[in-house]
């Protein structure tokens, strides 16, 4: 374990898993447990990738895949595989800037930040790396470090719309931590795409972990803008039907979702949809809600196929 990254998330993302980490670590396939080994590992829904750099820390990985339909944000995890130096140079500059300012000049800058960052949202070729990636991948980090929450939501067009945050002397440029997630990520590949693309890289000895965009338990808490398009019910059914899928491939599959039963003690749509595979409910912090009387303890769903 020593010689391992000491990686953690590098972005705050709504939904992330930290909190969660124990009760998903405790149920990791038993061979896996016993053998401190992972084959290969498939993770669909990357986000903020948690579970990925625990494991990273634990275990050995031999071959993983990390997939997530954000482009802007495979663009900034392959920037800090590829050029941590580049990409620490560009956010010590902004954090330097950010911290000697006022309030207002603090906010200033975050407002031109924002509206550069849409601005280029077009000039971007997303599929070719080049050196503006760098510039782009340190916006979504300073963006993402000193927006109101943390958040990253976009809005039909694909643009950041949070606004500035309160944060006093926020840390925008985690040296350390950016090493070790460049470390982490060396040998991964991370592929920008619909969480049905991972079926093509899935093996029998193959664990993977889905940790979709939450199922909203009410109209307030409806946060699905990870990414411009939405995640609705029918995506919900696509994915379990992908569950099902790769289960009969003889994969290992743990998945993690909202609890309907929070809001609604009659609602079975995930029991309906996951029936056959082991369904559990642990405690969370709900953390994201438009009402702030609707934060606080909430349980959510551990499914597994094993």
């Amino acid at each position: 374990m020593q010689n391992r990254p000491q990686a953690k998330p590098f972005l705050k993302w709504a939904g992330g898993k930290t909190q969660l980490l124990a009760e998903l670590s405790s149920r990791l396939p038993d061979d896996i447990k016993e053998k401190r080994l992972i084959e290969s590992y498939i993770e669909p829904f990357l986000g903020g990738g948690a579970l990925f750099f625990y494991l990273r820390k634990h275990y050995e990985i031999r071959d993983a895949y990390l997939l997530d339909l954000n482009r802007e944000l495979i663009l900034t995890y392959k920037v800090v595989q590829e050029d941590p130096d580049s990409l620490i140079s560009y956010l010590n500059e902004l954090e330097e800037k950010y911290r000697s300012s006022d309030k207002e000049g603090r906010r200033k800058l975050f407002y031109q930040i924002r509206t550069l960052y849409n601005k280029q949202m077009k000039e971007i070729n997303h599929n070719d790396y080049s050196l503006k990636w760098v510039e782009r991948a340190g916006q979504l980090i300073f963006l993402n470090k000193t927006c109101y929450n943390g958040l990253f939501r976009q809005n039909k067009k694909g643009e950041f719309n949070v606004p500035h945050g309160r944060y006093k002397n926020p840390t925008i440029c985690d040296v350390q931590n950016l090493r070790e997630v460049s470390l982490a990520l060396q040998g991964v590949k991370l592929i920008q795409a619909d969480f049905l693309q991972a079926k093509s890289f899935v093996q029998r000895k193959s664990f993977v972990y889905f940790d979709p965009p939450y199922r909203p338990l009410s109209a307030t808490s409806n946060f699905t803008g990870y990414a411009k398009e939405d995640f609705d019910d029918a995506d919900q059914l696509r994915l379990a039907n992908l569950f099902i899928d790769l289960d009969k491939a003889g994969a290992s599959l743990m998945l993690s979702n909202s609890d309907p039963k929070n809001s609604d003690e009659t609602d079975n749509f995930f029991d309906e949809l996951y029936s056959g595979f082991s369904i559990e409910r642990v405690l969370a912090n709900r953390n994201i809600n438009r009402d702030g009387k609707g934060r606080g303890k909430v349980t959510e769903l551990i499914i597994r196929n094993y």
